[in-house]
């Protein structure tokens, strides 16, 4: 189970570190696109945008539906809620780890010891 979503999360950031990919999902978030018009809309060939809406479908970022000879793409639903809870955790983690090295640093400060020196 841990592997499955430490390999689900692999490929999640492994699509998002590419900024096209990250564009395609930004302009999704607008609303549904066929490919071609996406990649009208970033300068590629279809060959080149097929080929990154794959990544995104495999990593359950976007979906595709087949309409006719057109293929369209919308965001996957909750698609990014557990890349979203996993990076919540380790901000929590720092948040707390910064809380308490600023308590040390007023600490430091209300001795007057901050850099040696009585204030």
């Amino acid at each position: 189970m841990v592997q499955q979503f430490t390999a689900r999360l692999d490929v999640s950031f492994a699509a998002l570190s590419d900024p096209t990919r990250r564009g395609v999902l930004e302009h999704l978030g607008r609303g549904e696109a066929s490919i071609t018009d996406l990649a009208e809309r970033f300068g590629m060939t279809l060959t080149g945008m097929k080929k990154h809406v794959t990544l995104l479908e495999e990593a359950g970022l976007v979906t595709t539906r087949k309409v006719g000879r057109v293929r369209l793409c919308r965001l996957q639903d909750g698609g990014l809620e557990a890349e979203a809870a996993w990076i919540e955790r380790y901000r929590q983690r720092w948040a707390l780890r910064f809380d308490a090295l600023d308590e040390i640093v007023e600490d430091l400060k209300q001795k007057g010891d901050l850099n040696g020196r009585q204030e």
